[in-house]
């Protein structure tokens, strides 16, 4: 239930620190302003009053720029360690999100798209539009309870929604992976998730059932918090992504290919994009004057700072993102609050958040906001080159940037590790004292199966796949021992460290996310120069010479996020607590690598792998959702989507792992 007005303003005050006083009535609260004004008007002219209120608004207006962002409310501020506590604020935020499915749909470039899944109609887009927090937006604050109802309206396939970044702290079944904590939601279904915005910052939901969400499931989260540094202007979410005109299922079957490949030579090269679509919007890359599609703007108000949250909702594309002539200063990557870390661009993978603040102190003007790709050709690509927004000051008519500027440095398809969280967390002592990897090792490789003559990502040579008409969690709830193609590990214990090294065997970088947590980065091999030469070798994870570089003597900041990047013929290694009951993947974000297998299962303080009953779970079931979720996910989703696969209705078998 919606808070009322007045209380909405209380809560507030609330978060800028302040208190709430006894209520007291409107004479006794201003009595001697009354006085002191009607002395005023009688005794003086009409000139200094108005002169006084101006003084007055220009102190309030310059205390507010100088005001601590820092403060939420008199109890949680930026030191707040969210995985510990959280505000609880009685606000639940109700959304219905319809997915529709539309053939031959003009795209927001004006180009022809032949399939597109959209959610309520649109194409991902932002606060900045010109309907401000319509559409898929899903906007909150700290605290806030966030109730969102899907109503799968597409003609043949499930869906399912996944709340990228959300802890979900005792609540997996909420997680919206299909095959995995659900079913997917069939046609003509609909399913209410039910979570809690524990964290806040920036982030994004999506489909999260094969390559799905390339086709648009997608849509942007802005929750409100404190920051770690000050701003005057909000921008809000700013999402960037790929965009095809050619449905998922069509990409994604020649990708899996080893014949017909997109690339001579090179089984699983994935598709270019047709362009890149910034904040729900681009001109056409092949006729950019026509008058199809336009650039994105981004409008700053001089001498001011504003707040831009940048996301990467891709399916494949990773990019560095600038601004011509302007420095950014970034204060968040992912949902993790970091110290300021002043940076003349942004690499952003598939997956990632980051939130910047940039100072508007340049010539009032516009400039172009730059996506630009990797010249190793190994992280993504597209038939737009050059793709690009416009920023453009307050007062200004709007035309096209004059300056093209400097390109960024380059990236190597790696992430800045440099960023240091506001708020720290030092491993167990111990916990690294012997690291080499051994059992706790995952082996990324590129095979292809010549059985099925398709192309698969493994992990320890075992591609996953899961059965959506019997998730995982549901597997484990009911004591059912585990596939071993679905890639089940079992993490025992509860508040320990599970340190894992990652090995890629195969030339190119992987944007890896895990459900249910955000990691530590201890420690990753250098991004290679030129992956793609025929003379480059993987870099093995050596524990005689690297396992040094683990200890907090080394590292003794490490950033933490829930994505980021597996360099190409290298290593990574990452560490989360074992806090979170559930079954959570970890995967690769490129969509046509999720497809292909290449992800594991955490079964985390379950006890499940090996066909132990449920009451194992720590204090039941509750562990992992409320018995209402339990019971609306494998008492009535479930059993619709088996009746729907059953019907002979459902022409879509699943072709690739499932996730």
């Amino acid at each position: 239930m919606h808070k009322t007005t007045r209380d909405r303003y209380r809560l507030r005050d609330a978060r800028r620190g302040t208190e709430f006083p006894p209520r007291k009535s409107c004479y006794s609260r201003y009595k001697y302003l009354i006085l002191f004004s009607v002395i005023t008007i009688i005794t003086t002219s009409i000139v200094v009053p108005v002169v006084f209120v101006k003084v007055i608004r220009k102190a309030w207006t310059a205390n507010q720029a100088e005001k601590d962002l820092s403060a939420w409310t008199h109890s949680f501020n930026i030191t707040t360690d969210w995985d510990k506590s959280w505000p609880e604020t009685g606000i639940t935020r109700d959304y219905i999100f319809t997915i529709t499915e539309h053939d031959v749909y003009i795209g927001p470039d004006g180009v022809v798209k032949q399939k597109a899944m959209l959610v309520n109609g649109k194409s991902i887009s932002s606060e900045l539009v010109i309907q401000p927090r319509t559409g898929p937006v899903i906007h909150a604050d700290w605290g806030d309870r966030i109730q969102v109802t899907v109503v799968n309206q597409l003609q043949a396939n499930g869906t399912s929604l996944h709340w990228h970044g959300f802890r979900q702290l005792n609540n997996n079944v909420n997680d919206g992976a299909s095959g995995v904590t659900e079913c997917p939601i069939p046609p003509g279904g609909n399913k209410t998730y039910h979570f809690q915005a524990t964290q806040y910052g920036t982030s994004w939901y999506h489909s999260h059932i094969s390559s799905q969400y390339a086709n648009g499931i997608v849509g942007a989260i802005h929750i409100d918090g404190p920051a770690s540094a000050p701003y005057d202007i909000d921008l809000g979410v700013f999402p960037i992504s790929d965009w095809y005109y050619s449905p998922a299922d069509i990409l994604l079957s020649r990708v899996m290919d080893p014949v017909n490949p997109f690339v001579a030579g090179l089984p699983g090269a994935p598709p270019p994009s047709d362009n890149i679509i910034f904040n729900g919007t681009n001109v056409n890359p092949y006729d950019p004057e026509s008058s199809g599609g336009k650039y994105a703007r981004v409008t700053f108000t001089p001498g001011k700072k504003h707040r831009l949250r940048l996301i990467n909702t891709s399916a494949d594309n990773t990019f560095t993102i600038s601004i011509v002539n302007h420095d950014m200063t970034i204060i968040a990557t992912d949902f993790v609050p970091v110290k300021p870390h002043p940076v003349k661009s942004v690499y952003l993978t598939v997956g990632q958040r980051v939130d910047v603040v940039i100072d508007a102190n340049q010539e009032v003007a516009t400039y172009w906001l730059n996506a630009t790709f990797s010249a190793t050709q190994a992280c993504g690509s597209s038939i737009n080159p050059h793709p690009a927004a416009i920023v453009q000051y307050e007062g200004v008519p709007w035309w096209k940037p004059d300056q093209v500027g400097e390109p960024p440095a380059e990236s190597y398809c790696e992430d800045d590790v440099g960023p240091v969280p506001v708020v720290q967390r030092a491993l167990a002592p111990g916990t690294l004292f012997s690291f080499t990897g051994g059992e706790n090792t995952l082996d990324v490789s590129l095979a292809v199966n010549s059985t099925v003559s398709k192309v698969f990502w493994a992990v320890n040579n075992q591609s996953i796949n899961v059965e959506w008409d019997s998730p995982t969690l549901g597997k484990v709830l009911d004591g059912e021992t585990l596939p071993a193609e679905e890639n089940a590990i079992e993490i025992p214990g509860r508040s320990q460290w599970s340190v894992w090294l990652v090995q890629n065997l195969a030339p190119i970088p992987h944007p890896v996310h895990l459900h249910g947590h955000d990691f530590q980065i201890l420690a990753r091999s250098p991004a290679p120069a030129n992956p793609l030469s025929p003379d480059s070798r993987p870099t093995l994870f050596d524990p005689a010479t690297d396992s040094f570089r683990l200890f907090p003597s080394q590292n003794p900041s490490p950033i933490r996020r829930d994505t980021t990047v597996l360099p190409g013929f290298g290593w990574l290694v990452i560490a989360f607590q074992v806090d979170n009951p559930g079954v959570w993947l970890f995967h690769c974000h490129i969509a046509w690598h999720a497809s292909q297998g290449l992800s594991v299962q955490f079964l985390e303080g379950l006890g499940g792998v090996n066909g132990t009953a449920g009451s194992y779970l720590p204090g039941g079931a509750g562990a992992v959702g409320s018995q209402e979720s339990l019971d609306g996910e494998f008492g009535g989703n479930c059993p619709a989507w088996r009746e729907y696969d059953a019907s002979g209705l459902n022409p879509w078998p699943k072709l690739d792992s499932g996730i």
